[in-house]
């Protein structure tokens, strides 16, 4: 194969490059294949980026696809940035995308940011970004405070880029068939030896059997073994082509068989997209208005409220003089309640879940009907034999903040998970309330944020939770061991939040409690974020997130030995209103957002998606002991 390289300058500028050139100090290289049929075909790219200039994804693109289109419409799209391995240079990254011909429509560099972000930005005449350029000025204006640079802002397009279609869909019969698409081991050996790898290719085809030409749909896969109640997360790369590429590490000696679902096929993801991207008010809420009225009666008022974002649906409740907002004077967000008729805006005292609409349409209703479904494949049984030279289950790296989360992070063997992150252990009730010891531990986000708290209350008997009268689903909770030094406080995360009816002033934004936290040795701060912001756009969440990033880096300045861990999202929803894509575009936000803070993330996602029990988005007992064998090896590292 021929190769070519691409150079970015010290100005950012892309330009071809003879092998046998000299590029300049400080640019970035991709050795690039121009082995091109008119077919799709999956290539890389390899950049050496120096610490001073990073070359912009999208500009190595644009060269790409100038260089090496076939003129008929052929495309490169980015697919991932990911660091390479460490025999390339030191902050090498690679590039990989896919070669689109027989005249594929281009398609543009996604953007998450809205007219929301244009609007809120500094420039009074800021509009929303049609394009990249754009986006800058909005991202420099707006995100400023974040410490967030376009070059970061092009890392997050790259993280939650999903294919799609090439295609109109006219009809269902033209979507991914769990029943006809299927899955073969490749080069399949007599056995193995654990820490060796298995990969496995999918081919996704439709209701009429045909192959399909295009990625986009959303496979889960596992390798297990229900005997011994052992399986492991597999890690599934769309090939852009129809096919899809998963990979396996085999961590245990015995025996295995591969499990492939389509969660959604590519299809049904675009529906769940646009009903993110325009549909958000599908789930609303309750505002409930009290105040005095005449002869010492009371009123009281329900409205309808929630966020208020530009677009989206979000807008319906009405414009001008419609509403109430209430703006966090910290967060500068904004919640939106319908104006009481005969009460004050300052009347809002309760907040609850209000309810859901469905507004699929009935092609898109058969579409989200192929949703989790088991695909046929390959059976055979793997046979595995430990291997003395390679122990794959020995990680001997002492837990850190800032450590990197593998794929797989873990697997389980007889109900216990092993980590591939760092040296974690196995807490006794005894040693648990030893780790816990002198601690204040501050939990906040949702429902599976709260078993935590229900754990440590339940296994640990000189821990005794103290009736605060609230309502139970949103908090504050707290729990105290006056024998051992320890206070335990969960709370919700603050709105939006699906609960029963709770105190608006209960309610606190995430960022705003670790603002008001001193923190030091002695705190322990984790929290989560996800399901109840799964209809919402991208822009939004991401927002939260960053002014959360704000808070922790502040107080880690204040006072670096504070311990701050973050839960990750876990599987189980899989409808419209919460769906594990939806899930997944949120948990790479999150990664994204806290990559570079030190930070302990815990990978819960891999966890629940891999077990065997039923998946719930509450999971079970088995699988929240594990998680908190990891938190409390967080907390007190070996």
């Amino acid at each position: 194969m021929a190769h070519t390289a691409v150079v970015c300058g010290p100005d950012q500028s892309v330009s071809s490059l003879s092998m046998g050139d000299s590029p300049q100090t400080g640019s970035t290289i991709a050795n690039t294949g121009n082995d091109l049929a008119p077919k799709a075909r999956s290539m890389e790219a390899v950049g050496v980026a120096s610490e001073q200039v990073y070359c912009p994804v999208a500009s190595v693109l644009e060269f790409l696809q100038d260089r090496f289109s076939d003129g008929r419409g052929g495309d490169l799209q980015a697919l991932s940035v990911s660091p390479l391995c460490m025999e390339f240079a030191p902050g090498s990254v690679k590039v990989v995308w896919t070669y689109i011909g027989n005249g594929r429509k281009k398609q543009p560099q996604p953007s998450i940011l809205s007219q929301h972000f244009a609007g809120l930005s500094n420039s009074p005449n800021s509009t929303s970004p049609s394009g990249f350029s754009s986006e800058e000025s909005v991202i420099s204006s707006f995100y400023s405070d974040f410490g967030i640079s376009l070059d970061d802002y092009s890392r997050l397009q790259q993280a939650v880029y999903w294919d799609g279609p090439d295609r109109s869909i006219t009809n269902v019969s033209m979507s991914t068939s769990p029943a006809h698409t299927t899955f073969i081991i490749e080069n399949l050996k007599e056995s193995y030896q654990t820490g060796e790898e298995l990969f496995v290719t999918v081919h996704s085809k439709n209701f009429d059997g045909k192959s399909k030409s295009y990625g986009g749909d959303f496979f889960q896969a596992k390798l297990f073994w229900s005997k011994t109640k052992a399986s492991v997360f597999g890690e599934v790369v769309d090939l852009h082509n129809g096919s899809y590429s998963v990979r396996f590490l085999l961590p245990w000696a015995g025996e295995a068989q591969v499990a492939v679902r389509l969660i959604h096929s590519s299809e049904a993801v675009q529906v769940l997209k646009h009903h993110r991207d325009t549909d958000s008010d599908r789930v609303y809420f309750n505002g409930y208005y009290e105040g005095p009225g005449p002869n010492k009666t009371r009123l009281s008022e329900t409205v309808m409220c929630n966020v208020k974002w530009d677009k989206n649906g979000l807008e319906h409740m009405g414009t001008e003089n419609c509403c109430c907002d209430y703006k966090d004077p910290h967060t500068k967000e904004i919640w939106r309640c319908q104006r009481p008729k005969s009460l004050p805006c300052s009347a809002l005292v309760y907040h609850s879940m209000g309810g859901y609409r469905n507004r699929l349409t009935d092609r898109e209703k058969e579409l989200m009907k192929q949703t989790n479904k088991d695909i046929n494949g390959d059976k055979s049984i793997i046979k595995i034999f430990q291997s003395h030279g390679n122990e794959t289950a020995d990680v001997a790296e002492k837990c850190h903040p800032g450590l990197h989360t593998p794929v797989p992070a873990g697997f389980y063997l007889n109900d216990v998970w092993t980590s591939f992150v760092c040296s974690t252990r196995h807490f006794t009730t005894q040693a648990t309330t030893e780790c816990l010891k002198d601690k204040h531990i501050y939990m906040m986000g949702d429902s599976t944020m709260r078993q935590w708290f229900e754990f440590f209350v339940k296994v640990v008997p000189t821990l005794k939770q103290i009736n605060l009268h609230v309502q139970y689903q949103s908090g504050p909770l707290l729990a105290v061991d006056l024998e051992n030094k320890i206070d335990l406080h969960w709370r919700a995360h603050g709105i939006p939040l699906r609960c029963r009816k709770s105190y608006v002033a209960n309610l606190h934004y995430i960022s705003n409690e670790i603002d008001d936290l001193a923190g030091g040795p002695h705190t322990v701060i984790m929290f989560n974020l996800g399901p109840h912001f799964t209809t919402y756009p991208l822009d939004y969440y991401t927002y939260r997130v960053l002014t959360i990033r704000k808070a922790v880096l502040a107080l880690l300045h204040r006072a670096p030995d504070t311990t701050v861990i973050i839960k990750t999202v876990n599987t189980g929803y899989k409808d419209i209103f919460g769906s594990d894509w939806y899930s997944l575009q949120l948990d790479r936000i999150l990664r994204w957002a806290f990559q570079d803070v030190d930070v302990y993330i815990l990978d819960v996602w891999q966890m629940t998606a891999c077990h065997y029990s039923k998946e719930n988005i509450h999971p079970g007992p088995v699988i929240i002991k594990n998680e908190i064998d990891i938190l409390l090896s967080f907390i007190c590292p070996k």
